[in-house]
């Protein structure tokens, strides 16, 4: 340790973990240099080995330790510095007079028993015991650890607290809402039911963010940073509305300025164009009252979110429009009506009769047994020309009288065994002779003969469609000549 004298004020010097301290006392006495040389010494001491004495930070009120976090809070956060204020102002008049050191887990429990007997909501309570956590610091962090793991760190809460006005209800609330004495209401609630802004949005909302040239306005400051500065297009009912209230607006203010605000200050009409209106609660609560509506203010951001949902509008869209973050909060904003679910599975049930019917439509009537109903005649696939064979009755009759396959194949003894008809000739009721060529069934001769079942089958179907073409152009011709040939082949009806 060394003292030096330096203009009459004394310094100290010494070294500390390896660095040179060299500090003004600020005094010309050398007892008070001594003393604030040790002080200085010890502070280090005490700081680098992590030793901090907090007894005096212990015995503070929570009333002083609640102020000084709601100065920084509101330098901070402005625009939710009048919620921290309602939520600390309870903390205060309830666990004002506490110390830091009175607070733990009981004093957390007994808290939120005190505002759930108040007729408070669970939402504002949690709201509220994050604030007092918040302030308590380092013990709060603590204290809230222990209340997690015990699950009593949140009340629950409901998860559908808002609703969607049915399209009778927007009716009569802007009905009424055009009959009030106050002149913002019928805007205002245009705007909440067309374009979905919050209700700190309408009120701060300027001439200036609106576009009546391209039709839409810009939002301003908002609750989220996704909603501040989205822009949302102004339909034909906003347009309307705006140009009405614009005339009023003129014939009250003059001409407006970008910087006036669109729903003006004033009591009991508007005065000030300078500044915004700050409630319409009374005006909304005449309207819902006249109108024999139940819900909120904020439930007609709700309504628009849910009609454009059940419009078809994609996620992304909505959002935009909504200035939401993410589709878990889009999830709770929508509330699809139970008539639009009924409608959704209505047209499931009208889908599946439509495609039944043109099912029905699209299948032929082919009259004959259940072999040729199936679309297959005597065990062999039908011919899709099979229909034009039936234009006559001569041709029904030949094909009764003239069977060109058997249902099941013969085989007998003899020379014929592998042998299928050649031909047959049958004569009709007018002496018309028609040659029904047989086909080939068990075998041929040479290159014919195949003993592979699916090589048979394609074999089968092309020869009796070519013989059946053969035959309705001879029923549609002359007649042929009439022919005879021998045939070795058993004829099928003798």
């Amino acid at each position: 340790m060394s003292l030096l004298r330096r203009g009459g004020v004394w310094w100290y010097e010494f070294w500390f973990a390896g660095r040179r301290i060299q500090e003004s006392s600020k005094s010309p006495s050398k007892t008070v240099a001594k003393n604030a040389e040790q002080k200085r010494r010890r502070e280090l001491e005490e700081g680098f080995n992590n030793f901090t004495d907090t007894r005096q930070e212990r015995i503070r009120t929570f009333s002083d330790m609640a102020e000084e976090y709601f100065n920084s809070y509101k330098l901070r956060l402005p625009q939710s510095a009048r919620f921290a204020a309602y939520a600390i102002d309870h903390l205060k008049r309830i666990l004002g007079s506490k110390m830091l050191v009175d607070f733990n887990e009981a004093t957390v429990i007994l808290y939120q028993n005190a505002r759930l007997g108040e007729k408070a909501s669970p939402k504002s309570v949690n709201e509220e015991v994050g604030f007092l956590l918040r302030i308590l610091g380092d013990p709060g962090d603590l204290i809230r650890i222990r209340l997690h793991k015990r699950k009593m760190l949140k009340l629950k809460v409901r998860q559908t607290v808002g609703r969607a006005f049915t399209p009778d209800e927007k009716d009569r609330m802007l009905e009424e809402a055009r009959k009030a004495r106050s002149p913002h209401i019928f805007p205002a609630l245009s705007l909440a039911l067309n374009a979905g802004m919050r209700d700190a949005e309408i009120k701060t909302l300027t001439w200036g963010q609106i576009d009546f040239t391209k039709k839409y306005l810009a939002v301003g400051r908002s609750k989220t940073e996704a909603g501040e500065g989205r822009t949302i297009p102004l339909n034909s009912t906003l347009l309307e509305v705006f140009t009405e209230y614009g005339e009023w607006y003129r014939e009250k203010f003059g001409k407006p300025q970008p910087e006036w605000y669109v729903f003006p200050f004033g009591k009991p009409s508007p005065s000030d164009p300078t500044r915004p209106v700050t409630t319409l609660k009374t005006a909304w609560n005449n309207v819902r009252k006249n109108a024999r509506v139940k819900g909120r203010w904020h439930d007609n951001r709700h309504t628009l979110i849910t009609d454009l949902a059940e419009s078809g509008a994609g996620d992304q869209t909505i959002m935009d429009i909504a200035g939401h973050v993410s589709k878990q909060m889009l999830k709770h904003y929508s509330h699809i009506r139970m008539e639009a679910k009924r409608t959704a599975l209505e047209s499931i049930v009208k889908k599946s009769a439509d495609a039944g019917a043109s099912a029905q439509q699209k299948q032929p009537e082919v009259e004959g047994p259940p072999e040729a109903q199936l679309g297959f005649e005597y065990g062999v696939p039908r011919p899709a020309s099979n229909h034009t064979m039936t234009k006559s009755s001569g041709a029904k009759k030949t094909e009764q009288e003239c069977s060109e396959l058997p249902m099941v194949a013969q085989h007998f003894e003899g020379e014929s065994l592998q042998k299928s008809l050649q031909s047959c000739i049958l004569e009709g009721d007018q002496g018309v002779d028609v040659r029904c060529k047989s086909l080939i069934l068990n075998g041929g001769r040479g290159r014919n003969r195949t003993y592979n079942l699916s090589v048979k089958s394609r074999m089968l179907c092309q020869l009796s469609y070519a013989s059946m073409k053969e035959s309705a152009g001879w029923m549609e011709g002359p007649p042929p000549k009439q022919h005879r040939q021998k045939s070795s082949a058993i004829p099928l009806n003798p």
